[in-house]
């Protein structure tokens, strides 16, 4: 009984380490109008989708570093990210950032992510912005 009993409790252990370590690495994902509306964790990594808004895009200095403006129609924003922007990233894409808010709102992104094909759109961010154009329509 006591090996049962070990047993049992090695694979409670084992298993509650596996979803403690899940858990921690899983990231949500938010569209803008949920972290304009505190809806997103302040101190968490997750996942930030929209569309780029045209003329938003702006290289302050002569580092990396690049800010622009997501929207999904209906609140935007800001997104800060050092480092080497995907080929296809332009004003109009629709793009997936992975990272957290700065105490100031802004997004700090760690990794900016745009699918290679001009018609893709990634499946969060048609989501949002579908669930957006019902909102809108709602209020009317």
């Amino acid at each position: 009984m006591i090996l049962i009993a070990l047993m049992v409790l090695g694979a409670g252990l084992a298993t509650a380490f596996a979803l403690k370590s899940f858990n921690d690495n899983l990231m949500y994902f938010f569209s803008t109008t949920d972290v304009v509306e505190g809806k997103a964790p302040k101190h968490a990594l997750f996942r930030l989708g929209g569309m780029i808004i045209k003329g938003s895009v702006e290289r302050p200095g002569d580092g990396l570093m690049v800010r622009f403006k997501l929207t999904d129609f209906s609140k935007d924003v800001t997104v800060e990210y050092t480092g080497i922007l995907p080929d296809l990233f332009r004003e109009g894409q629709g793009i997936v950032a992975h990272g957290r808010l700065n105490q100031q709102g802004v997004f700090i992104a760690e990794e900016v992510l745009a699918k290679h094909d001009e018609n893709y759109m990634p499946p969060e961010v048609k989501a949002s912005l579908k669930q957006q154009a019902v909102s809108v329509e709602d209020k009317k």
